[in-house]
């Protein structure tokens, strides 16, 4: 609806405007009941896809839940979706439109850390806020930005921590060739290192890599106790079809930092899939109640619940998280909601509690160690609560508001 300050005027009446007008501005009159915008830029198709479309139906989910909950502020929520395909360029473009042409209050969007890093900026000079609910590598401390997933600290230490542990002191890395993987390998040295371990070789690989031959040719000749792939998308899944194939995984263990997230066990038969450790927020075997009952209210919506994954279901919780700092600060203006987002804001997500750290704007999360067992993640060890301590390390948003970069471990 499009009508003019005069036709306000005209249609309320002189006595509407003195008991309105003198206590709401006109601008607040016209605003109550407009639906509170939601952006999102998510691969719903491409490459990505299997991240993707269930992080877009956990949106829909999150936002028709809040909307049948009475919304927010009064108001309904109105998601505005926009399919990247994995395009870089596409993620730019969306941004774009959802800050200077949507208006959004809110974006809840990015799966790689390449697209996140290609569209933080333009949210960051529109002071409009972000949310990026990915598990990633880690250190972006930026005051506009909240960051829900898992970070080294949550995901990664806690796996080296069992690898070193169960087999042995020498590792062998493989990582995607882009932000996410070249920082990972980073802490993974550092965790390793710092555990009395060795990383004999780390080999990086562009996302459409899907011949890791000679890779398993090299693995074999050094003998490493372990392996760590930190591999990222559809055609890196050829290297756990391919190192079952060699018969190496009867020979060598494996472990991820991604393997799981994106439901690739569902991907692998039993017989590719069984013995690889993982670690992160999420496991559909959970049966704390807030997971039954998410998975109820996604099957009751969309059915199909093996779609469920981490990242869709860190992208809800990362929703709900945003509400409820909409409802502590009582309004949508930036500096009332910063100020919520520092004050601990804290949910109960089907991955346990998510609560918001002040210091960096990321989420201290409940993190399981699992096993890929039979086509399920098995979980072998629960840590509550645990803190994103790598990013604790540089960022301190309350002391430093203006800070806006990525730092990494120096290695």
């Amino acid at each position: 609806m499009s009508f003019s300050r005069r036709q306000f005027l005209a249609g309320t009446g002189s006595a509407g405007l003195t008991a309105l007008g003198a206590t709401i501005p006109f601008e607040m009159v016209l605003a109550q009941g407009a639906p509170i915008k939601l952006g999102s830029i998510l691969d719903n198709s491409g490459n990505l896809d299997a991240y993707g479309k269930p992080m877009v139906m956990a949106t829909t989910l999150a936002a028709e839940e809040i909307n049948a909950a009475g919304g927010l502020l009064g108001r309904k929520i109105q998601v505005v979706q926009y399919d990247s395909q994995y395009d870089i360029a596409l993620y730019t473009k969306y941004a774009q439109q959802l800050t200077r042409d949507d208006k959004v209050d809110v974006t809840h969007g990015g799966i790689t850390s390449a697209s996140r890093e290609a569209i933080r900026q333009t949210f960051h000079r529109a002071n409009s806020l972000y949310f990026y609910n990915v598990l990633y590598e880690g250190g972006v401390c930026d005051r506009n930005i909240v960051c829900t997933g898992t970070t080294p600290a949550q995901a990664v230490e806690p796996i080296v921590e069992v690898a070193l542990k169960q087999w042995g002191n020498t590792a062998y890395v493989l990582a995607a060739d882009y932000n996410y993987g070249q920082i990972t390998s980073k802490w993974l040295t550092h965790y390793i290192t710092k555990g009395g371990g060795k990383v004999l070789q780390t080999n990086f690989f562009p996302l459409d890599v899907s011949d890791f031959g000679s890779t398993i040719a090299k693995i074999q000749q050094e003998k490493p106790k372990f392996v760590v792939a930190a591999l990222v998308g559809g055609a890196h899944m050829s290297f756990f079809r391919q190192w079952a194939a060699s018969g190496m995984n009867k020979k060598i263990p494996l472990c991820s930092t991604t393997f799981g997230v994106g439901n690739e066990h569902l991907a692998l038969s039993a017989a590719e899939g069984d013995g690889i450790l993982i670690a992160g927020n999420y496991s559909q075997e959970n049966t704390n109640p807030a997971n039954k009952d998410f998975l109820a209210k996604w099957g009751k919506r969309f059915g199909n619940t093996k779609l469920v994954h981490e990242i869709a279901v860190s992208q809800y919780q990362g929703i709900m998280l945003w509400a409820a700092c909409v409802k502590k600060a009582g309004s949508l203006d930036r500096e009332k909601m910063l100020a919520a987002i520092e004050s601990g804001v804290s949910i109960q997500g089907p991955g346990g509690t998510v609560t918001l750290d002040p210091k960096t704007h990321h989420a201290i999360l409940d993190i399981n160690v699992m096993e890929v067992k039979n086509q399920k993640l098995t979980i072998k060890q629960q840590f509550k609560a645990r803190p994103p301590s790598d990013t604790l390390q540089f960022c301190d948003l309350q002391k430093n508001p203006k800070d806006n970069k990525q730092y990494e471990v120096k290695i």
